[in-house]
C-alpha cells in the first residue's frame, strides 16, 4: 500500500505512484525485461547492479551501482540511497540477490521473505534438511566433507546417485556417478569448480520425468502461474536442461500433486512472499521435490509466458505482486500452448560462426530465437559451464505442436565452434 507521501507524489508531480529497487548482476538476461515490465505498469524501476562505470552510456534505464559480490557493502550501500529515494519494494532476479533482497527488505522495513527461507531455497543443505523436517518429498541425502578421502567416500553413498555443489544453478557441478569409480572421477571433476567451498552434497537419483512449476506466494497462499514439462529426459550424467513446454500433458491428478508438493516444500523452507520456481521429479511414489528457488524462472525462458487479455509479462505480475497490485493486472490465464528451447552447447571450444537462423525462424509456430552468445566467445558445455547459445521461443494451440517446432527450429541452426588454443 502507498504512503501518503507517496500517492501525492504521484498526483502532484506525475511521477509514477511507486518505485521498486530491481537487484541484478550486470550480466543477468533478466534487466531489460523488468524495465519493460515496470514501464507498462507506470511504475519507478532503479537497478541495483555492479556494472562498470565506465559503461554509463549503454545502459538506459535508472541504476545504482552497488557491489553486489559484497553483500555488506552491497546492503550498507542501498540503505544510504533508500535515505533519500524510498522504496516500495525490492525484486531480485537471481538466487544470489534473492538473498541480499532479503536483508535489504529487513533493513528497510519492506514485506518480503525472511532471511533464513532464502538461505534455505539457496543452499541445497539446508533445502534438503528443511524439506525433511517439513515432511516434504525429497531425495536421500548426505553431505561430505572436500577433505574427505573420495574413495571412502564412494563406498558410503549408494547407486545411482547424484553429486552437486551446495550453491548453483543451471545444472553446473551436477552429475550423476553409478558406480565407485564414476563417483571418483565426477568428485575430482566437482573439486575443481567448488573453490572455497568446502562441503558438497549427494543424493539419490530419482528416476522420472522432470517438471517445473513457476507460482506465486502470497502470505503464504500460492497461486499457481504456470506447470511446465521437460520432454527431454533428464537422466545424466549431466543435466543441461533444454524444452520447457506448457501447458503440462500430464493427467490432472499428477499436476494437482505437483501443486501440492511444491506448496508443502515453500511451506518447510519457510517461503511466503514473491516468485518461487520449483523443479521436481515425478518418481515411482510421486512427484519428488528437486528444489524451490525464491525467485522467478532463469534466464529469458520467461518470455515464453504470456497471461491474460493484456498478454501480461511474468515481469510485470512480480512487480505488481511486489506492490500489492496484483488485482490491477484481472485475470492471468494462459492462452494456448507455449514453449521455449534453452540451445544447449554441443562442445567446448570458441564460437565461430551461427548460421540457419532465418531458416529456423521461417519455422511454423516459431515466435522468436534469441542468440545470446557472440562470435569468437568461449564455449564452456556442461558440468563446469553454466550457459546457453540462446533461447527458441514458440507458440501454438498444442503442447505436442510447440515442442515440434522447436525441435525443427533447432536442427536449422548451425554453430561452428574451433578449437580452443592452449594458454601460451
Amino acid at each position: 500500500m502507498l504512503s501518503e507521501a507517496q500517492r501525492r507524489r504521484s498526483t502532484d508531480s506525475g511521477k509514477p505512484s511507486a518505485r521498486i529497487l530491481l537487484l541484478a548482476a550486470k550480466l543477468s538476461y533478466r534487466t531489460d525485461d523488468f524495465v519493460a515490465a515496470a514501464k507498462r505498469l507506470g511504475v519507478e524501476l532503479v537497478v541495483a547492479v555492479d556494472r562498470c562505470h565506465m559503461l554509463d552510456r549503454e545502459w538506459k534505464f535508472d541504476s545504482l551501482l552497488v557491489e553486489l559480490g559484497d553483500p555488506e557493502l552491497a546492503l550498507a550501500q542501498m540503505i544510504e540511497v533508500a535515505k533519500t529515494r524510498a522504496f516500495d519494494a525490492l525484486v531480485a532476479t537471481d538466487d544470489a540477490t534473492a538473498e541480499l533482497a532479503a536483508r535489504a527488505s529487513l533493513a528497510l522495513g519492506i514485506s518480503g521473505n525472511s532471511i533464513e527461507s532464502v538461505e534455505n531455497a539457496r543452499n541445497k543443505k539446508k533445502m534438503r534438511a528443511a524439506l525433511k523436517l517439513g515432511l516434504a518429498r525429497t531425495p536421500r541425502f548426505q553431505v561430505f566433507s572436500v577433505h574427505e578421502s573420495p574413495t571412502k567416500v564412494a563406498s558410503q553413498v549408494g547407486y545411482p546417485c547424484v553429486i552437486k555443489p551446495l550453491v548453483g544453478t543451471a545444472s553446473r557441478g551436477v552429475m550423476r556417478a553409478d558406480s565407485p569409480a564414476e563417483f571418483v572421477e565426477r568428485r575430482a571433476r566437482l573439486a575443481a569448480l567448488l573453490k572455497d567451498d568446502l562441503e558438497f552434497i549427494v543424493e539419490e537419483f530419482v528416476a522420472g520425468a522432470e517438471v517445473a512449476l513457476e507460482a506465486i506466494l502470497k502470505n503464504g497462499e500460492l497461486t499457481v502461474l504456470a506447470l511446465f514439462d521437460k520432454p527431454d529426459p533428464l537422466d545424466g550424467p549431466f543435466f543441461e536442461e533444454t524444452i520447457y513446454v506448457t501447458p503440462s500433458r500430464h493427467p490432472v491428478s499428477l499436476q494437482q500433486a505437483i501443486i501440492d508438493e511444491t506448496r508443502r516444500a515453500a511451506c518447510a523452507l519457510g517461503l511466503r512472499q514473491g516468485p518461487i520456481h520449483a523443479e521436481l521429479r515425478l518418481g515411482a511414489d510421486g512427484p519428488v521435490v528437486i528444489e524451490v528457488a525464491a525467485r522467478s524462472i532463469g534466464g529469458l525462458c520467461s518470455r515464453t509466458l504470456r497471461f491474460g487479455l493484456g498478454s501480461r509479462s511474468l515481469e510485470e505480475i512480480v512487480i505488481a505482486d511486489a506492490l500489492g497490485r496484483s488485482a490491477e493486472l484481472g485475470p492471468l490465464e494462459l492462452s494456448g500452448a507455449s514453449g521455449v528451447m534453452m540451445i544447449p552447447i554441443p562442445k567446448a571450444g570458441v564460437l565461430k560462426s551461427v548460421a540457419g537462423v532465418d531458416d529456423a525462424r521461417g519455422v511454423a509456430l516459431i515466435d522468436s530465437i534469441e542468440i545470446t552468445v557472440r562470435p569468437g566467445e568461449v564455449l564452456v558445455p556442461l558440468p563446469e559451464g553454466a550457459t546457453y547459445l540462446g533461447f527458441i521461443f514458440a507458440r501454438g494451440d498444442a503442447p505436442a505442436a510447440v515442442e515440434a517446432a522447436l525441435r525443427q527450429a533447432h536442427a536449422k541452426l548451425h554453430f561452428e565452434i574451433l578449437p580452443r588454443l592452449p594458454a601460451q
